[in-house]
């Protein structure tokens, strides 16, 4: 009888660790607001793009079944640290423990940030995946740098306007609440373009290796 193995890529186990690293390490920057210059932007931000072009590699070398995959591990690992988080904020701390109030803060918000990123981030990557994958079949192998952002922005879209007023409102102001929407969507896009010549450089390495 014959079996038949599918086996996995040393890369492919990379990009999917990095990526669950990315999303987890998202989560818990999301519960902080930064300011830049006038603008004001959640900590997330900072490493959560990440996660779209290394969606947007996996998709692109390994086909859309393999993003699922990666995006389907993400979520069971950023679940994984969110109970076990959440856990520990219930369990009352030692008598000399004195950072109970830093550590609700961040592991408190820690599950409503989860619960509305596990719905944005599900959704958001998988038309991202989706969206990718069926402009290469349309394209016929062409035009990566299009695809990739185009794909970023519907993929981004859906994941900010699921994430925020899920997680935040009643939080934040509404006013700042929409401005944030529509300003995360914008400036994940920017940094999908700005960082595109390396998500290309990227992919076109793995593409080698992977031959």
């Amino acid at each position: 009888m014959n079996t038949k193995r599918q086996q996995i890529s040393v890369l492919f186990m990379i990009m999917s660790t990095l990526f669950c690293v990315c999303l987890i390490t998202a989560n818990v920057l999301e519960t902080k607001q930064i300011q830049i210059g006038c603008i004001n932007i959640t900590g997330g931000l900072l490493v959560f793009p990440i996660s779209y072009i290394i969606n947007d590699c996996v998709s692109e070398v390994w086909g859309y079944r393999r993003a699922a995959l990666v995006i389907w591990l993400g979520f069971a690992m950023n679940l994984f640290f969110v109970l076990f988080g959440a856990l520990a904020d219930a369990i009352p701390g030692a008598p000399y423990w004195h950072n109970d109030a830093g550590f609700h803060a961040v592991f408190g918000l820690a599950p409503r940030i989860a619960i509305a990123s596990f719905a944005a981030f599900i959704v958001g990557s998988l038309i991202n995946a989706y969206v990718m994958v069926r402009m290469k079949q349309r394209s016929g192998n062409k035009h990566f740098s299009l695809r990739a952002i185009v794909s970023t922005l519907f993929g981004e879209g859906a994941d900010s306007l699921i994430f925020f007023p899920l997680a935040l409102y009643g939080i934040v102001p509404n006013t700042e609440l929409l401005y944030l929407i529509v300003s995360q969507i914008i400036f994940k896009t920017l940094y999908e373009i700005i960082v595109l010549p390396l998500t290309i450089r990227v992919v076109k390495i793995v593409k080698e290796k992977e031959a």
